[in-house]
């Protein structure tokens, strides 16, 4: 039986069920979201299972693998082949009662199966149908498979890090950025549409591009100086890719500083007690420290290394500079803030065993905690939503999938 535990999830989505096909990690990351906001979320998935529950090491069953309990707990899942007789009418019955229908399944593919946004609404004429796609479908990219190293690539992310280290050569950002930062895009759209749906009782169609979604999130900033017609200096924000703006090195780690007013930047190089620094001609007005930031960083980690972390931590927080320790992400659960808001809990999957779970972040206050499900095995809730929808045959699936 399964451990429940309170977590900080809520209801306030209590009311929405959300026929769930994504797959690896751009869609399930809405949906994962959606159901800690109490989302009643049935991932549709093939006898195979979605491949990303067999990304990292699994420690009894296969296809639970690490990254599958950290991005689709809270949902049930069921298997179903949808192109039999029987597949296709259990995902018709689960469309006919749910809010949301939502995958990222190319288009050419989801017309296969007869699942297209008119298809879906003939089914059930006021859903939410979204689409998670990695291109917008009136672009010539349109139909293209994404992957987040494409999009990485496309949208320009890859040149940030040359623009900072000098190393010419384009990297990726080493995390998910394009699939984690669409599927927040994902999560507000879909928010919308049922604010939208609920005013109107109609259909509504939500298109998610992962290349236009990540784009338009580097862009706030980084378009700088491009903004204006004709440009009145370069692209990307130019704090942000400064090379000097980088975490410094102390006697027994890594700090980070950000002062950001020239005030705090006198009272730096007095806690550093070094205040002749400020003579120097590059450093002695407010112009000069603005022109000379590289300068101005390069004098101050001169000082850092004489004493550990915790000293600059305590001498920063006395005179109001906003400092924080550089935490290797091996070290994230010793943090005591993170400790103090219970953001790790320890829980006991029914087959995996003990596991570390990272709570929702978002609070909503005053809303009473409830228990959220750990991630399902494949196939695990197949009868119960079968039972709920009204079908008590179990689908065939299909054992190629």
């Amino acid at each position: 039986m399964i451990e429940e535990m309170p977590m900080p999830g809520t209801n306030v989505l209590s009311d929405i069920r959300i026929a769930d096909m994504t797959t690896v990690i751009f869609g399930p990351y809405c949906t994962q979201t959606l159901a800690d906001m109490g989302a009643d979320v049935v991932k549709v998935e093939p006898a195979a299972g979605d491949d990303f529950r067999n990304v990292g090491k699994p420690v009894n069953t296969k296809s639970m693998g690490p990254c599958h309990l950290t991005i689709n707990r809270g949902k049930r899942s069921v298997v179903w082949d949808l192109k039999s007789d029987e597949g296709k009418a259990a995902i018709t019955k689960l469309i006919e009662q749910s809010d949301v229908f939502i995958h990222n399944v190319r288009e050419d593919a989801v017309a296969r199966i007869g699942l297209t946004y008119d298809e879906v609404k003939a089914i059930k004429p006021d859903i939410v149908y979204v689409h998670c796609t990695g291109f917008g479908s009136s672009g010539p990219y349109a139909g293209r498979p994404a992957y987040d190293d494409l999009i990485q690539g496309l949208s320009g992310t890859a040149s940030l890090l040359p623009r900072v280290d000098g190393n010419p050569a384009p990297r990726f950002l080493p995390t998910a950025i394009a699939d984690k930062v669409s599927g927040l895009h994902a999560v507000y759209a879909t928010l919308a549409a049922l604010r939208k749906r609920d005013r109107t009782g109609e259909a509504v169609h939500v298109e998610v591009p992962m290349f236009e979604c990540v784009t338009h999130f580097l862009l706030e900033e980084h378009l700088y100086g491009e903004t204006f017609d004709p440009p009145n200096g370069p692209a990307c924000y130019q704090r942000q890719v400064d090379p000097s703006r980088q975490p410094l090195e102390t006697a027994d780690g890594w700090i980070t500083i950000a002062p950001y007013v020239d005030a705090r930047w006198v009272r730096l190089f007095d806690v550093l007690d070094a205040p002749d620094e400020l003579k120097d001609e590059r450093l002695n007005d407010r112009r000069g420290r603005y022109h000379n930031m590289p300068y101005m960083m390069e004098r101050v980690q001169a000082y850092l290394t004489s004493k550990p972390t915790q000293h600059w931590l305590e001498a920063f927080s006395a005179a109001d500079i906003p400092a924080a320790r550089v935490n290797d992400i091996t070290e994230l659960r010793d943090d005591p803030h993170l400790q103090a808001v219970g953001f790790f809990q320890k829980r006991a999957h029914p087959t995996e065993g003990n596991y570390w779970e990272t709570q929702p972040p978002v609070i909503f206050r005053d809303e009473s905690v409830r228990t959220i499900r750990p991630a399902p095995l494949i196939g695990e809730h197949t009868d119960e939503v079968l039972a709920e929808i009204g079908l008590t045959a179990a689908p065939k699936t299909d054992s190629k999938a």
